[in-house]
């Protein structure tokens, strides 16, 4: 590594990144782009990658077009001129006997880089030219002596225009041979020991340039551990506080209740759907606040549960908020709610965008006195402008399409509501871990009797013809229809959805009513589009993925999905869990304007199974967590090291340690505990609101 001047400036942690020697304005500009503003990032700025040259070769050795690594002389290094001011840079490297030819395409800044007489270390793909080996655009790396390298693992960075690997692992080296021994430590001395964890000085050395194998698996273990636990100890201080530090109305239940409740529901229970309101209805009877995710597949009879729920609040005289992430959805939730309790006294009202300013005042009115008992709506209800006169229980559906920061708003609505938080996205197991670790989990795995299976297909799109007839035929015997457009861009949405439109009403489907929904449609075209299609008026509904949740006509029994390679499973699952929802057998088939080997694994999975936890298993491995549950608005900050499918051990042992540490200090008040405290408000703090903590 580079030996700091005596006369060099002194550069600490939070020095900007723009005084590292050879960064300078422009540089530092283009770093500031990937987040790096201070030698800090810079350090943290892991590598996405690693180019293993530990494993030199000879050039008898070389295979085309196979990654190798030689360590050679430079011999010459020349530049060619060719037209238009275009140039060619030639170095020559003698390797033992033989030569290896390094060109690189107009950057004749390298000349004055490579002299003749320099080792250097070169990797690169070679290629046969003539008699001789060519390596274009390779890694070379000079070093500091003549003597033959033992090789190493060189890091690969993410990268923005105008910065070249090089750039990076310069500035990287500088700003550990500044600053890597005053990093931090965050773990107490046992701690290290008890988990055999590297110090945080010799991970972050070797997470950049690791002398061996060995060394990068260690220095990652740590830093993964480290980012996870954070993580995990912000949840469970997150848990510790909504259970230990609030206190809530105890809705307790009773045999009478309970009797007065199954009276008004429409089926008997699954005892999937027992258990699960047992769970519960055992924490509304605390004086403590509920926090429980209920999750269950598509169809499993959740929104039963959470009325048995609503009820349970209403007849221990509490008010209920039911949460949903969309009008069209808010306003079935009314009319399912208001169909199931018109043998009940509960009054009901509805807080939404689309409404006049005098019934919404009334609304507020009526909530504020207690006469309205259930509340359904949209964000509006976190406004902050309702007044509730005794809320009890929080209901939130479709929980992954709101997010961490919506949930700490609505506490804000009353003095510590149970909550109950409700997805038909089934949710693999690392993620509940991660964005929903600040909940208990209630899965609901059966299905209510009656419910028909879907049958899927992906066929080719010679079969498209048989397929459409299968659909006309299906409509004509009095069957709906949905048909979903590919993802697009929101500008692009319409315009798509209008040619689609045009190409089916004047070919496959030119005998039938076609509605159109999609999310450019204010709250109420999508309201009376869906109403419409409900009603029967629209025998075939035109779509994009905004039905995927919720929306239940059990009339329509066919599905077809066009662009499905471009869907993720839990997306696809959530679509097919439109059809089939009455006393008809279902039918979803999908289409693909392009063929991956990945996308054929991923929809091949999808017409094996109607599964959803198996599915959202599956598409987890594929495709890892990026955008997994359809939507970035969950709020936590990205992981910057840990990879929640290769890292799922370390995660679970994260989580064990962070429950175990919060169980012994509550508020990790202890001295030792201090610095993961302060991290873990510095990282998570905001976004779950944790400012009570120390």
């Amino acid at each position: 590594m580079p030996v700091r001047s005596e006369n060099a400036p002194s550069v600490e942690l939070t020095t900007r990144v723009q005084f590292l020697k050879g960064c300078g304005a422009a540089r530092a500009e283009r770093l500031a782009a990937l987040g790096i503003h201070t030698v800090r990032d810079l350090l943290f700025y892991f590598p996405r990658d690693y180019r293993d040259l530990t494993k030199l070769s000879s050039i008898e050795e070389f295979e085309e077009g196979q990654l190798a690594s030689v360590s050679g002389t430079i011999e010459e290094a020349e530049i060619s001129s060719r037209a238009a001011g275009r140039s060619v840079l030639g170095v020559l490297v003698r390797v033992g006997g033989d030569h290896l030819r390094a060109v690189w395409f107009n950057q004749p800044f390298l000349r004055d880089v490579y002299h003749r007489g320099q080792t250097v270390l070169v990797s690169g793909k070679p290629k046969r030219r003539s008699t001789r080996w060519e390596m274009v655009h390779p890694n070379v790396r000079v070093l500091d002596t003549d003597e033959p390298p033992a090789g190493q693992l060189l890091p690969v960075y993410p990268l923005t225009e105008g910065l070249t690997e090089r750039h990076v692992r310069q500035l990287v080296e500088r700003a550990l041979e500044s600053c890597a021994d005053a990093l931090e430590e965050v773990f107490p001395p046992d701690m290290l020991a008890a988990k055999s964890l590297a110090s945080i000085s010799e991970a972050v050395r070797h997470i950049h340039f690791p002398p061996d194998h060995e060394a990068l698996a260690r220095a990652r273990r740590r830093l993964v551990y480290q980012e996870l636990l954070v993580l995990q100890l912000a949840l469970a201080l997150k848990r510790h506080e909504m259970h230990e530090s609030r206190r809530a109305f105890a809705l307790e239940p009773s045999a009478k209740i309970d009797s007065r409740i199954r009276r008004l529901l429409p089926f008997a229970l699954t005892p999937g759907q027992n258990r699960a309101i047992e769970e519960i209805i055992a924490d509304m009877g605390r004086d403590k606040p509920m926090h429980r995710l209920l999750q269950g597949d598509v169809g499993s009879g959740k929104t039963i549960v959470a009325v048995y729920a609503m009820l349970l609040a209403v007849a221990r005289g509490a008010q209920v908020v039911l949460m949903a992430p969309t009008e069209v959805l808010a306003r079935q939730h009314l009319e399912t709610l208001d169909r199931l309790l018109a043998g009940s006294h509960t009054r009901l009202g509805l807080v939404a965008g689309g409404q006049t300013a005098k019934n919404r005042a009334e609304t507020l009115a009526s909530i504020a006195s207690g006469e309205i008992q259930i509340v359904v709506g949209t964000q509006a209800v976190i406004s902050g402008e309702i007044a509730f006169a005794r809320l009890g229980l929080v209901i939130i559906d479709e929980q992954h399409k709101f997010g961490v920061h919506q949930r700490a708003a609505l506490k804000r609505l009353a003095v510590s509501p149970h909550y109950l938080v409700m997805t038909a996205t089934p949710i693999p197991r690392t993620i509940s871990m991660t964005l929903f670790g600040d909940l208990d989990v209630t899965v609901l795995t059966d299905h209510p009797p009656g419910r028909q299976n879907v049958h899927t297909y992906l066929p080719t799109d010679d079969e498209r013809p048989r397929w459409w007839e299968f659909v006309r035929k299906k409509i004509a015997e009095g069957r709906q229809a949905y048909v979903i457009a590919p993802v697009v861009e929101e500008n692009e949405e319409r315009a798509s959805l209008s040619a689609m439109h045009e190409s089916l009403a004047n070919g496959e489907l030119e005998a039938f009513r076609i509605g159109v929904v999609h999310g450019r449609m204010s709250p109420a075209e999508k309201q009376d589009a869906m109403e419409a299609f409900r009603r029967g008026d629209s025998q075939v509904l035109l779509a994009t993925s905004v039905v995927e949740v919720g929306i239940d006509v059990p009339n329509a029994t066919l599905m077809t999905i066009e662009g499905a390679e471009r869907f993720g499973l839990a997306q696809l699952h959530q679509l097919r869990g439109r059809v089939s929802r009455g006393k008809f057998v279902g039918y979803c088939t999908l289409f693909t304007a392009a063929r991956t080997t990945e996308a054929d694994a991923r929809l091949q999975a999808f017409v094996s199974s109607t599964d959803g936890f198996y599915l959202a298993e599956v598409d987890f491995a594929l495709r890892g967590p990026g955008d997994l549950l359809g939507t970035k608005q969950h709020g936590l900050p990205p992981l910057r090291i840990a990879d929640l499918v290769r890292d799922v051990e370390v995660l679970e042992e994260a989580r064990a340690d962070a429950l175990e540490l919060v169980r012994q200090d509550p508020e990790l008040a202890k001295p030792e505990h201090a610095r993961l405290r302060r991290m873990a408000l510095a990282r998570y703090g905001s976004v779950l609101d944790l400012g009570h903590v120390g």
